[in-house]
């Protein structure tokens, strides 16, 4: 085909001009918002080719391609993060807990039905979301502007997890340290750290005899249990009360800055750098449950442990707290709506198959969790027929479980230092898989909302060693000696509300503002198929029913925070409130300021202005006022003048005498207004 051919009047219609003048303005806001530099190559050809320059301009802070946005180095990588994020310490000490607290076997049933209705909807639902927009969680609330608060709430929450979730890490590897002797120190009561209430392992008493034997030597009316003297008085220092907050613990503060410097280097490269961690923080883990599963089945008593976790109760199924802990946990459990699935998928190709994904990880780490309980409680039925007692009287939840529970079993064992080195190697490795993911999330969301600043070499370097050395020094009153009071009230607070509210106005801002329809054809652009109908349900209806009824089981059936079943004090409790609150009250905060930001502002101004029609009475009926007729056509005696005066009135000029005057009532409203104007200007009429 031949060039176009344009007739000369047309043409002398239209100015020449550069391609550079046309393109320029429309894609300033690209260049503004992305910090990527445009450059035009027309030539000959009318049309415009846009190139990414990889050059970097000092002057227009523009970015060389080593600091353009990156990308998974293969599928492997973004799988294995997404396993290393949702498979944390909470499958090891928290899952088991809470299944033999809750029915044992029987928790299992709402466990898979809470991931069937809302974790797996809202797995998927994130990994689509961030892969489509290749955005972080603050950056892609592109999609509605007045909901950006959720990507900061999500970041929010995520950046306070961090904080306390490394000062457990810091404890894990204090133990892991500790763990390198021919004897472990938490063995015996002669150590300096020890009481007079210590009880050392041998002693295997009837519930009779250790009343009996407490009352004959207990100080304070309770015996302990060298492991529990070892983490309260030695590794915490612990303080007797919340009130009593104490110095900083060097020891603690030395393995916390261990901590963020190991996850400093890892993450100093964003990705590219966590992509290659994966590979052993994701797999080492499971090499060691494996390994200790083996050991722990091996013991006499396992067995017994086993079928105390596992034996249902499902007279407990009656109870909403049982299902409202299956929803929590597996919000905690797969890390949901904290924005950490968000960031990673957003590395992902644009064609990569999410849905698949989603299935794989969402089943890994339940699977996990599982496994986990038996790795658990085969040990505590060991430990349990070595005391004499039941396994209820040694099942414990959370750090209990890891730092007290776990190593007076471990102590028990023969060649006790090697499982000791094992066990809290893989608590390690599973804390740092988690907490990778965890920080590059907040590093990510922020990197992508001010990437003019923050993706340059110099810049992005500079930020993230400030995160660390920042989030390092707000972690430090944690390793205080009544940090763990601390730490035990963030983790109450952040772990569960928060998230629900983000996950339940996630759901609704998607599926009903955006709408169903639209994401539906976003994730087929990606992996050539709508969802099926099993995701339309869940996402418009079924997930947010069951996450907004278990808000509401949480409002109901809430109960205040405690430690070692000792209360926090008033203070204690409203601390705790601001900290669940923070994440939150950023989401309407947002809005109001969009809402103002955006012209709300004036337009509320002129609302709140009072109508033409406000004043007395008698001014709002009518107003009177004299007309002079100087003409008396009659196409201006027109019926609508009633119009201008009160509905039982008329006027007709025909009728009126030249040079007379009338005296009418006009409605004051601006539609008799308007009506006094039509008549002032018809043909013949002066007013």
């Amino acid at each position: 085909m031949g060039e176009p051919k344009i007739p000369i009047d047309v043409l002398n219609n239209y100015e020449v001009v550069s391609v550079e003048q046309v393109t320029e303005p429309m894609l300033t806001d690209y260049v503004e918002k992305y910090g990527r530099e445009i450059s035009y190559n027309h030539k000959l050809n009318p049309m415009i080719q846009v190139e990414d320059t990889d050059e970097y301009n000092s002057n227009d802070s523009t970015l060389s391609q080593e600091e353009e946005r990156a990308n998974w180095g293969g599928k492997m990588e973004f799988l294995l993060t997404c396993i290393g994020y949702a498979v944390g310490l909470g499958n090891v000490w928290r899952f088991p807990y809470l299944c033999y607290k809750n029915g044992g076997g029987a928790f299992l049933i709402p466990y898979i039905i809470m991931l069937a209705v809302v974790g797996l909807p809202l797995f998927f639902m994130e990994l689509a979301f961030g892969q489509y927009a290749s955005l972080g969680p603050i950056a892609i609330w592109s999609i509605n502007p007045m909901f950006k608060g959720l990507g900061y709430g999500m970041v929010i929450a995520s950046w306070l997890i961090s904080l306390y979730y490394n000062v457990i890490i810091a404890h894990t590897l204090f133990y892991l340290a500790s763990s390198f002797t021919s004897e472990l120190p938490w063995i015996t009561c002669n150590n300096t750290w020890n009481t007079d209430n210590c009880l050392p392992y041998e002693f295997t008493l009837t519930d009779e005899e250790r009343v009996n034997y407490t009352a004959a030597h207990a100080h304070n009316g309770t015996m302990n249990t060298p492991s529990e003297e070892y983490y309260k008085y030695y590794v915490l220092e612990q303080s007797e009360h919340i009130n009593e907050f104490g110095s900083v613990s060097w020891k603690l503060a030395l393995c916390l800055l261990a901590s963020w410097v190991i996850v400093g280097i890892c993450l100093l490269r964003g990705i590219q750098s966590l992509g290659k961690v994966v590979y052993f923080t994701a797999i080492f883990p499971y090499v060691m449950l494996t390994i200790l599963m083996i050991r722990g089945v091996t013991l006499d008593g396992a067995v017994d442990g086993i079928i105390y976790y596992l034996k249902p109760d499902f007279s407990r199924l009656s109870d909403p707290r049982v299902w409202s802990d299956a929803a929590t946990q597996i919000f905690y459990s797969l890390s949901a709506c904290s924005g950490g699935l968000i960031a990673m998928s957003s590395y992902n190709k644009f064609n990569n198959n999410c849905l698949k994904d989603s299935l794989i990880v969402a089943v890994i780490n339940c699977a996990t969790s599982i496994f986990a309980g038996f790795v658990i409680f085969s040990i505590l039925g060991f430990m349990a027929h070595e005391k004499g007692v039941e396994v209820s009287k040694v099942a414990a939840g959370g750090p209990g479980l890891a730092f007290i529970v776990y190593p007076e079993a471990i102590a028990r064992m023969p060649v006790s230092p090697l499982w000791a080195v094992f066990f809290f190697l893989m608590m390690a490795t599973l804390g740092f898989g988690s907490q990778f993911s965890i920080v590059e999330c907040v590093l990510s969301a922020l990197t992508d909302e001010f990437p003019r600043y923050l993706r340059t070499r110099k810049g992005s370097y500079t930020f993230r060693i400030a995160i660390m050395a920042s989030s390092f020094l707000l972690g430090l009153p944690m390793v205080c000696k009544g940090g763990i009071y601390l730490l035990n009230l963030v983790d109450y607070s952040v772990g569960g509300f928060p998230l629900l509210v983000v996950g339940f106005l996630e759901l609704v801002v998607l599926n009903w503002i955006y709408g169903y329809d639209k994401f539906s054809e976003n994730i087929e652009m990606m992996i050539g198929s709508k969802p099926s109908i099993y995701w339309h349900i869940c996402w418009k209806y079924v997930s947010p029913i069951t996450v907004f009824v278990t808000i509401l089981c949480n409002i109901i059936l809430y109960k205040e925070p405690t430690f070692d079943d000792a209360p926090y004090p008033a203070w204690g409790i409203v601390l705790g409130w601001l900290i669940s609150s923070f994440p939150i009250v950023v989401i309407p905060a947002w809005a109001l300021y969009k809402y103002c930001s955006d012209g709300g502002l004036q337009l509320l101004k002129v609302r709140m202005r009072p109508t033409d029609d406000w004043g007395p009475m008698s001014q709002r009926n009518n107003v009177n006022i004299e007309l002079p007729v100087y003409n008396k056509k009659p196409e201006v005696s027109h019926a609508g003048f009633s119009h201008l005066i009160s509905s039982t009135s008329t006027v007709n000029t025909v009728d009126t005498p030249l040079g007379s005057t009338m005296s009418v009532a006009v409605l004051n409203n601006p539609k008799s207004t308007n009506m006094l104007n039509l008549y002032k200007d018809a043909p013949g009429n002066k007013v």
